[in-house]
């Protein structure tokens, strides 16, 4: 499949090199840095280990995925169509050699979108000890039921390191600009009636200091965000059949 990584970084200088380092190569056509305002060497680190580098200075997680976004919207156009995109962060704390297991499901034909957990990570001891902090913890496990009650669909986290099949990306309409960005994917999945599933990844302690968890003010912000974000989708009516853009199997897996 022709895969291309959207990398969100906000001065990620220190862990970047590593991030794209360890990708298998055979499994990438092509990795996207969006250097999100970084005022350290974050885009420079990028562009020395081979990434194709973009700026977007409104700086918001969901801002930064948009613009990659929008640069594989033009590749399209170019007729150089991805099959897949997958998301993944650059501070180093997933594993980006285990994309050969987050992929695998969409290869596989089972899956339309592909969550990797690091709750599920963590039942399997591949989660290093203090990796997830408990806000983290708490955060995931009650935005997780909030999805299962409202939409029927059980994922165990929100995990950024995913994988989704590019036409049904661009079916979901992504708008969020800032935190809400994960769970915004994982809700409109769900209301869309596409194939979710999740997989167990490794998680270990990032490099440098969470701009989400890290802080106080940082952490009631990402989770006022999500909360707000479930609240809205809950009181808005589902989309009308048929509105995706690509044909897809209307059932929804019980992940996790």
């Amino acid at each position: 499949m022709r895969t291309v990584i959207i990398i969100p970084a906000f001065n990620e200088a220190r862990s970047i090199g590593r991030v794209l380092g360890d990708l298998p190569a055979e499994q990438v056509g092509e990795v996207v840095v969006v250097n999100n305002a970084s005022t350290d060497e974050t885009e420079a680190n990028a562009r020395v280990a081979g990434a194709t580098v973009l700026r977007e200075d409104r700086q918001g997680y969901g801002y930064a995925c948009l613009r990659g976004l929008a640069y594989v919207r033009e590749l399209a156009a170019q007729g150089r169509t991805p099959e897949v995109v997958v998301f993944l962060d650059g501070d180093y704390s997933d594993h980006p050699d285990e994309l050969p297991t987050l992929l695998a499901p969409i290869e596989q034909g089972l899956a339309d979108l592909v969550i990797g957990s690091r709750i599920l990570g963590r039942r399997h001891g591949r989660v290093e000890p203090g990796a997830m902090l408990p806000q983290a913890l708490v955060g995931n496990r009650v935005a997780c039921a909030l999805i299962r009650l409202f939409w029927g669909v059980r994922f165990t986290d929100l995990g950024p390191f995913r994988a989704i099949r590019y036409p049904a990306l661009l079916a979901l309409g992504m708008e969020d600009r800032t935190w809400g960005w994960t769970v915004e994917m994982q809700i409109k999945a769900a209301r869309a009636g596409l194939r979710c599933t999740e997989v167990p990844v490794s998680y270990r302690r990032r490099i440098g200091v969470s701009k989400i968890t890290g802080t106080l003010s940082g952490t009631l912000k990402a989770s006022w965000k999500i909360l707000w974000t479930i609240a809205r989708f809950a009181l808005t009516p589902r989309p009308s059949p048929g509105v995706l853009e690509s044909p897809l199997d209307s059932s929804v897996r019980d992940v996790g």
